[in-house]
């Protein structure tokens, strides 16, 4: 009897410690030297399509076909994981975008580049799940939001090395596949040496939507409004550029952009979100997106470093929606609600990054490539819309002030200052 209390103890003690940043550390590096890979076959696809004359809507096609796949991950994630736990888990998927990549390298066949991007796109959304499930699950509340942005910042920031290793890659053979396939072969190194204990099975592995809504409309649609515009500015960007003549180094420092402004902003839009309601800083960043789209429609012909400006605010500021819009949703969510909440966020985004940018390829058609610019000034408009009437709606809902209210829609205590909505 004795025994078990002393055991009970001890595992409430590990619970309460926090994860050795080295072991976090572990997981965030692994994710960065993935997207290394992952940046340098995206932007790989659409200057290699270019260069051999296919039209745009390829391009598009393929950007869809990802999304399909990450909405086929977001559904089998969870069921992975309970069947052979995060870390083998993450191990499969790496081999999974393995494989994805190496099918780009027997040739430009665009039917079978989809299905490699399909397969891709499954495996991405399905690893993301798995890392962020595992860092939300070794981290509290106070540091989430700084750790969730240190996390995207390190995958945008590998991204961006990716992009930027366009410029030395040679078109006309398999060299981008292969490097592709040799980052994420060492990111399993990272993780397969791990000492961050990975969190227990996931009692429900299905995606509940109802649920997220139940734990916070705000991160649920935040995911919405974050898969649309990240799939449009980062799979268009280099369709539109290509489309009016950049070369394929101004694609690359265009792409470059992107990361270069999460890097900028991410942090300290995350920092600035722990010391404050999350909602307000979501509602910044949207207008931000907006108001950068109104100046890239009526930007489009000018000058390569006025294009590389607009592209680190669009890129700073609509990632940033993503980070944080993940964390306002984890703050309330218990620990057994994790990877089931992970998975429905990621397919909420992946639903967004499947649709808009379906809608995108067919606007493109009809009236050019600049299309998509207006579809991400829509979005951040209506985000911020959105976010606007959930602050408004939950200040009137407050009670007097020597009351302490408890939101319907949090399954554990919070402040109510900073968590509503």
């Amino acid at each position: 009897m004795v025994e078990a209390v002393d055991i009970a103890r001890d595992d409430v003690r590990a619970a309460a410690t926090p994860a050795p940043a080295i072991a976090v550390a572990s997981i965030v590096i692994s994710m960065a030297l993935v997207a290394i890979g992952n940046g340098l076959v995206f932007a790989y696809i659409p200057v290699r399509l270019g260069a051999e004359g296919f039209s745009p809507t390829w391009a598009g096609s393929i950007l869809t076909g990802l999304s399909a796949g990450g909405i086929a991950g977001c559904l089998l994630t969870g069921r992975l994981v309970q069947r052979v736990g995060h870390a083998r888990a993450y191990i499969v998927l790496s081999a999974l975008i393995v494989l994805s990549n190496a099918a780009l390298g027997f040739g430009v066949h665009p039917a079978t580049w989809i299905a490699a991007r399909v397969l891709y796109g499954f495996a991405v959304c399905a690893i993301f799940i798995v890392a962020q499930s595992w860092l939300n699950d070794a981290v509290d509340n106070r540091i989430r939001g700084r750790v969730m942005s240190v996390f995207y910042v390190a995958y945008v920031a590998g991204l961006g090395v990716g992009y930027l290793l366009l410029r030395f890659i040679e078109l006309g053979n398999a060299e981008a596949p292969l490097v592709g396939i040799l980052f994420t072969a060492l990111s399993m190194l990272p993780v397969g040496m791990t000492r961050l204990k990975p969190p227990p099975a996931p009692a429900a592995a299905s995606i509940a939507l109802r649920a997220a809504w139940q734990i916070s409309p705000v991160g649920l649609a935040g995911m919405l409004a974050a898969g649309g515009l990240s799939m449009l500015i980062t799979g268009f960007a280099p369709i539109h550029a290509i489309a009016t003549g950049y070369s394929q180094a101004d694609v690359a420092m265009l792409l470059l952009a992107m990361p270069l402004g999460t890097l900028l902003l991410q942090v300290p839009l995350g920092w600035v979100s722990d010391r404050t309601d999350r909602r307000y800083v979501l509602i910044a960043a949207a207008l931000v997106v907006m108001l950068t789209g109104v100046f890239a429609i009526n930007s489009d012909s000018v000058a390569l470093a006025v294009m590389v400006a607009i592209y680190i605010v669009w890129g700073g500021t609509s990632d940033s929606i993503y980070s944080v819009a993940n964390a306002h949703a984890n703050d309330r969510a218990g620990k057994d609600e994790l990877v089931a909440l992970s998975s429905s966020m990621i397919f909420a985004w992946s639903v967004a990054g499947f649709v808009v940018p379906g809608i995108g390829t067919v606007l493109t058609g009809i009236y050019g490539t600049q299309s998509f610019m207006y579809l991400v000034t829509a979005i951040a408009a209506a985000y911020a819309a959105f976010v606007i009437w959930r602050v408004i709606a939950a200040r009137r809902a407050e009670p007097s002030a020597s009351f302490t209210p408890m939101s319907a829609q949090t399954p554990v205590p919070v402040d109510p200052a900073t968590k509503e909505g």
